[in-house]
């Protein structure tokens, strides 16, 4: 398709994609923008990140780039750095495997284990995942290339894997989860052939590192649309296959709860992510796995632990349990606990706990849990209303509210019965703010 008849524009190019183009060209190498980049701006959307196809090898793009730098074990692919922003660049894969070479690997299931196999930009457009991703866009005369009609499914807004369906699934089970991604980005249906394998094939997941699972639940729920993801992964099963306890507690809800308080959550996510806000994976996370935490925990109170021990110990079986599913890295694991270890703090409003509890750093993240617990009839909302008055109040608000508190708790006392009002409490369902 030549230029006058698509809408790519080089003014929406990153310029230092546009650098690693013309230069390859120089070089006397083929250079295409392409996948998501090229999609994406045919559907008139801003791409997030630019990535290139060429029939230099990762070596001699090296040699072409000082700020270059060669990774991947399964394929090698070379990163051109410019400051923070990282251009990748990827030599066309081919199916001929050269003699005497064991360029390609699969385990018994089918999946790739290794692919260094170099081949044409043909073969290379055939061996992408989906054919809207399979879109070049050459810069030697800025025309567009369609391999596998990928040109039709975008027009039509469907998504379709090109070839086999469950022979590609087999060989990246994560490109179930990439249908799922996609499909809910974009906005497409799924290709009828292209859906049917997910109902059955959710088992191949297991075999995929937890790492590389914890990433793809980021791409997934930290997108904009972990709400509408997260309902497709439920209707293929494979979201039983990345938090199976917290399926398994879904599958028995009471009154609408627990999904009320994990679809809360991930639209609360989705909202702040479409107005610029900050998120981060320790409270997704938290949000996640809280109903077999809470469960646990209510269990371990029933055979007579303290509060403190019992959530202590729900909260580890339970990350221990998910961890060899999907990694979750220290560095939000560890807050994730703090923000299930504080809700049982909120119930002690005596003393000087409350005063406490306010200056521990993990508090706000913990009371916007708490307040969602409450929007979805788990928790007390007049507990939350309270610490919502409570943290807002003047110094000399929170002591009148303390005494407030101690004198109910004296009431069953003859000589010091005393009675208060309650005052209303202002609405809190917009304070929700997870932060770090």
């Amino acid at each position: 398709m030549p230029r006058p008849e698509h809408s790519i524009s080089r003014a929406n190019i990153s310029e230092n994609a546009l650098k690693v183009l013309y230069r390859l060209r120089q070089e006397s190498f083929q250079a295409h923008l392409v996948g998501g980049g090229v999609r994406d701006l045919l559907l008139g959307h801003e791409p997030k990140d630019f990535d290139v196809a060429t029939d230099a090898t990762p070596e001699q793009v090296r040699q072409v780039f000082r700020n270059c730098r060669l990774i991947g074990r399964r394929f090698r692919l070379a990163h051109v750095h410019f400051g923070r922003e990282i251009i990748e660049v990827a030599t066309f894969r081919g199916n001929a495997v050269p003699d005497g070479e064991e360029t390609e690997q699969q385990d018994e299931t089918g999946r790739i284990l290794r692919d260094n196999t170099y081949g044409s930009i043909a073969e290379d457009a055939l061996r992408r995942d989906f054919t809207v991703n399979a879109l070049y866009y050459n810069i030697a005369d800025f025309s567009l290339l369609d391999y596998a009609d990928g040109l039709s499914d975008l027009r039509h807004g469907r998504l379709r894997l090109i070839g086999d369906p469950e022979q590609r699934y087999r060989e990246d089970p994560v490109r179930m989860l990439r249908a799922v991604r996609f499909a809910c980005k974009l906005g497409f249906t799924l290709d009828e052939g292209t859906e049917a394998p997910l109902f059955k094939l959710g088992h191949l997941l297991e075999d995929i590192a937890p790492a590389r699972l914890f990433d793809e639940s980021i791409k997934l729920f930290h997108s904009g649309y972990g709400l509408a993801a997260f309902e497709k992964l439920r209707q293929y099963g494979l979201f039983a296959q990345l938090f199976p306890a917290t399926e398994a507690c879904l599958a028995h809800e009471q009154d609408g709860f627990p999904i009320t308080f994990v679809s809360r959550g991930l639209a609360n996510t989705d909202r702040r992510l479409a107005e610029g806000q900050s998120v981060t994976p320790a409270f997704l996370f938290a949000v996640l796995m809280w109903e077999p935490v809470r469960r646990r925990f209510e269990q371990l109170l029933a055979d007579g632990e303290i509060a403190s021990e019992a959530m202590f110990k729900a909260a580890s079986e339970v990350s221990r349990r998910q961890q060899s599913l999907v990694s979750i890295p220290k560095r939000f694991s560890l807050p994730m606990r703090e923000i299930w270890s504080l809700q049982p703090r909120f119930e002690q409003r005596d003393g000087k706990r409350p005063q406490r509890l306010l200056t521990h750093p993990r508090f706000r993240a913990a009371y916007d849990f708490l307040v969602l617990r409450a929007q979805a009839g788990e928790a007390d909302l007049e507990l939350a209303d309270w610490w919502t008055r409570f943290q807002e109040a003047s110094a000399d608000e929170r002591a009148s509210m303390l005494e407030r508190g101690a004198m109910k708790r004296r009431r069953r006392r003859p000589r010091r019965r005393k009675s208060s009002q309650a005052t209303d409490a202002p609405s809190h369902a917009d304070t929700l703010d997870a932060a770090n």
